[in-house]
């Protein structure tokens, strides 16, 4: 059978179970497995609950968006592409630039955090040996071919499910009784453990929105199937199946999983409090897994969280990759990273990624948590803005489609609830980004440097947006001159 390519060289190796796993490594991590215990403790579960289902309808309606445009003109790097064709060039500029900013830190970010993890067993071994050995192995998937890629995404995400899925079969055989374990006299799993004290909903407004900053990063990845759209197998049936499957799949084992901790560990347990990457005990599935009476727990989930650090930096890597491969390939990057290998894979963009996660060395050379912050604050407004740009980018695409005479029912796959969808998403997204670090402007002094640390993404991504508005005089693309015929399949 002969090898299908896309139009810019890529190999269409990536079928519909690799698209779901990329989204699911891509999303399903840290923020789950760490990251969520620290929610319940700071809101309360009710509250943990309401954001994950405000921000899990924002992303709903992303991914929605995300699936009509991807399976309409599967194209990689989309969000650059999508930008620049449905908006205006320069916003695709900034867009491309700062999507592949915030995941090529990210992979520096989540490979620092595996050090940090196998000092667990390690003690004694400097991180930087850690950093470049992972570095080494993520590299080596995305250098083969893309279909090694997805190949080892599949089985990095597979491990993570099927952690998740014994969570929530082990929680709820406890809930019930089923499963006995051992447990406080007082906090016997059930509905008096979700209202213990203050619960099931802690500090107000103020720890909801905090609560939301944390589930929008936990979200984070579900985007991926669109930079896969151009290297996935006939993608007017895989996306639309992929987005439908992930969404409710990522949603399903959040809500699910927090619930189950609501109604095991009580919020002001003080072993979760400890929300340090260090500590692996801090885990919510580690404490329920060992009061069901697993007393390997620890180290099986510090193996889990290794994993799933190891998808997320494979992910990333892979994201981009392939979104400096196609700026290369449209003049918004050098050209030079446009080439690619005799198997279809774009090594040199590869090459020029794998040098900017090489930051991650900085964490065993200078203050280790000192720089692994820094990473995380600057790629963690970045994020926020790719989600944005994908409801202007739907917006504009779906007006010029209709302006150009297109009928809804042809399209491959459509977004329901438009335009109060993407809307409503934009709206969610925007709350959420500017409410990310408010604390710094309510007390008698600013903090500016807490400021600049958290919010210093928009300036440049402004930045990026006019520079290249001013250099190359660009406009915002008529809607009857929107080109929505090229990289169509």
């Amino acid at each position: 059978m002969q090898q299908q390519h896309s139009d810019a060289g890529l190999r269409r190796e990536l079928k519909a179970r690799h698209l779901s796993m990329i989204a699911i490594g891509g999303s399903i991590g840290t923020g789950l497995f760490l990251a969520s215990g620290a929610t319940v403790a700071t809101a309360g579960p009710g509250t943990a609950l309401l954001a994950y289902g405000v921000i899990g309808l924002m992303v709903y309606f992303l991914m929605t968006s995300l699936g009509e445009m991807a399976a309409y003109l599967p194209v990689s790097g989309s969000f650059q592409v999508y930008g620049s064709r449905f908006v205006d060039p320069a916003f695709g500029f900034a867009l491309g630039w700062n999507y592949w900013f915030s995941w090529a830190v990210t992979v520096a970010v989540e490979l620092a955090a595996a050090a940090i993890i196998m000092a667990y067993w390690f003690p004694g071994v400097p991180g930087l040996v850690w950093s470049a050995l992972f570095l080494g192995i993520v590299f080596l998937f995305n250098y083969i071919s893309v279909k090694g890629f997805g190949e080892s995404e599949y089985w990095f995400s597979l491990l993570k499910v099927i952690t998740i899925i014994a969570f929530i079969v082990t929680g709820t055989l406890m809930i019930f009784g089923i499963m006995s374990g051992s447990h406080p006299a007082q906090f016997t799993p059930g509905l008096q453990v979700f209202e213990t004290g203050d619960a099931p909903f802690v500090g107000g407004i103020p720890a909801f929105i905090s609560a939301a900053m944390v589930v929008g990063f936990s979200f984070m990845g579900t985007e991926l199937i669109g930079v896969a759209a151009g290297e996935s197998a006939d993608p007017a049936t895989t996306i639309p199946r992929a987005v439908k499957q992930v969404f409710w799949r990522i949603l399903m084992f959040y809500v699910l999983a927090i619930l189950i901790i609501g109604l095991i560990l009580p919020y002001n347990d003080p072993s979760m409090l400890k929300t340090g990457m260090e500590d692996v005990g801090a885990s919510p599935f580690t404490l329920v897994f060992k009061r069901a009476g697993f007393a390997l727990a620890a180290g099986v989930m510090n193996a889990v969280i290794l994993t799933a650090i190891l998808s997320a930096g494979n992910s990333g890597l892979y994201a981009s990759t392939r979104m400096l491969h196609n700026m290369a390939l449209h003049g918004m990057a050098p050209r030079a990273l446009a080439r690619l290998s005799p198997g279809g894979v774009p090594r040199r963009a590869l090459l020029a990624t794998t040098a900017v996660a090489s930051l991650c060395f900085l964490t065993s050379l200078v203050d280790e948590k000192g720089v692994y912050l820094w990473l995380l604050n600057a790629s963690g407004m970045t994020g926020f803005i790719a989600w944005l740009g994908i409801a202007v980018c739907h917006v504009r695409f779906r007006r010029a489609y209709l302006h150009q005479g297109g009928e809804l029912h042809t399209l491959p796959y459509r977004a329901r609830w438009f335009p109060l969808g993407p809307l409503l998403a934009f709206g969610i997204c925007l709350v959420v980004m500017l409410g990310q670090n408010y604390a710094a402007f309510t007390g008698s002094r600013v903090d500016w440097v807490g400021v600049i640390a958290t919010y210093i993404g928009i300036p440049l991504f402004l930045l990026l947006w006019l520079g290249y508005k001013l250099r190359h005089r660009s406009q915002v693309v008529a809607l009857h001159e929107v080109d929505l015929q090229t990289g169509r399949v």
